[in-house]
């Protein structure tokens, strides 16, 4: 059979050496080509690589010369054969010209769907390496529109409590005004069932019915409020990227002063709040405003360990599905250790300072891999839209504990 091969060309403003570890390392392998990897870079050594979309690849590392070439075989799902991948890598001043062939690949109806997909997988993961490695922006994730909402957890119990006749589906925790949500009048336990024709039934489903879309796009949203079934024509809004501030001491006082407004505000929020009306929760489906604390006391422990897997150059994957800070039995008991408002509100300045202290002792490495600085440096300075919902929240316990 004849076959046919795919070939990828395009120079990259960074040394031999990262391009090298883009293809041989899993934490840098989701950061610019899937969202799960698995890569052990030895010769006959594992290669795993999965997208949400449902699509996987796997295979073995065939050939390895450190900072000037790799190959490793690929299986991917659906596709008729095995195939081939080769990559080299060339120093020409300063910058890296990259190489990449995928061989093998049969002829004909057979391999006509699976060749073509590959062809536009590469030209979008390729041209996503350049932005990852000159830049630190992961176009997946700048490029993605959002509606603007917080999730919250939905199952049979919570349906039936809420009245909605249908089990499966995306739940609102709020929408963040401003944005295309809270515009098009979508709210807090609003349960998202079809998104632009596509049913949602999960995130990873939400994620389905949102590719190939923009910021700026018109999408049907169907949903229900109660027993009742509504649908509304939303607007797609662009994501908000923070300024990357160029070095770890100027991310730490960017932050520095983050935390100090938001505590600030939170602290005025709670003034005269009793330890009764700070435990009581609205309902059973909703935190009590100790609980919400204990959830931001939480968020910050997983800060931490997500700054010590990216100074480890071994960031920890999630399908996303599993919040740690949600976790009802690790709220409770947080609360239930520090006993008291003044305990919990201690805690979190604590735990704020040092998520502080470690930005500021950022290795100089940790802040060469762009990428890796990049999303660390954006996601802690979305820090106030995550405090400023949960204070929100606070608040509404409260006045619904006063009025209980």
């Amino acid at each position: 059979m004849a076959t046919q091969t795919l070939k990828f060309k395009l120079t990259v403003n960074a040394p031999p050496a990262e391009v090298y570890r883009a293809f041989t390392n899993s934490t840098a392998l989701r950061q610019w080509m899937c969202d799960a990897a698995q890569a052990d870079a030895s010769k006959g050594g594992r290669l795993y690589l999965w997208w949400r979309a449902g699509y996987y690849a796997c295979g073995e590392f065939t050939s390895l010369s450190p900072n000037k070439k790799l190959a490793f075989t690929w299986r991917g799902r659906g596709e008729p054969d095995a195939t081939r991948v080769q990559v080299s890598l060339a120093a020409k001043e300063g910058q890296t010209v990259v190489t990449l062939s995928h061989l093998g690949l049969g002829s004909g109806k057979k391999w006509a769907s699976a060749a073509h997909e590959l062809r536009r997988g590469w030209e979008q993961v390729m041209e996503n390496l350049q932005s990852v490695l000159e830049t630190g922006q992961d176009l997946r994730y700048t490029r993605l529109p959002m509606l603007g909402i917080n999730t919250a957890g939905f199952d049979a119990n919570i349906a039936a409590e809420l009245g909605v006749p249908v089990s499966a589906g995306m739940r609102l925790g709020g929408a963040v005004e401003g944005m295309g949500a809270h515009a098009a009048g979508l709210q807090k336990d609003d349960v998202i069932v079809s998104l632009g024709g596509k049913k949602v039934v999960d995130g990873p489903t939400y994620l389905v019915a949102m590719r190939g879309r923009h910021a700026g796009d018109k999408v049907k949203v169907v949903f229900y409020r109660g027993s009742a079934k509504k649908s509304v024509s939303l607007q797609l809004s662009g994501r908000p990227l923070p300024q990357i501030p160029p070095a770890a001491g100027d991310l730490a006082n960017a932050l520095r002063k983050i935390y100090a407004e938001c505590f600030a505000k939170l602290e005025e929020s709670l003034v005269n709040v009793t330890e009764v009306e700070a435990a009581r929760p609205p309902s059973p489906n909703d935190w009590s405003a100790l609980q919400t604390l204990a959830h931001l006391i939480i968020s910050e422990y997983e800060t931490h360990v997500q700054i010590t897997d990216h100074i480890n150059d071994d960031e920890r994957w999630s399908d996303g599905q599993q919040n740690p800070t949600n976790v009802p039995a690790r709220v409770n008991a947080l609360v239930a250790a520090h006993v008291s408002l003044k305990g919990l509100l201690e805690e979190l300045g604590r735990s704020q300072a040092q998520t502080v202290a470690m930005v500021e002792a950022l290795p100089a490495e940790v802040i060469a891999r762009k990428r890796t600085y990049w999303l660390l440096a954006r996601d802690l300075q979305l820090a106030p839209y995550h405090l400023d919902d949960h204070l929100a929240q606070i608040q509404t316990a409260i006045q619904a504990a006063r009025h209980t």
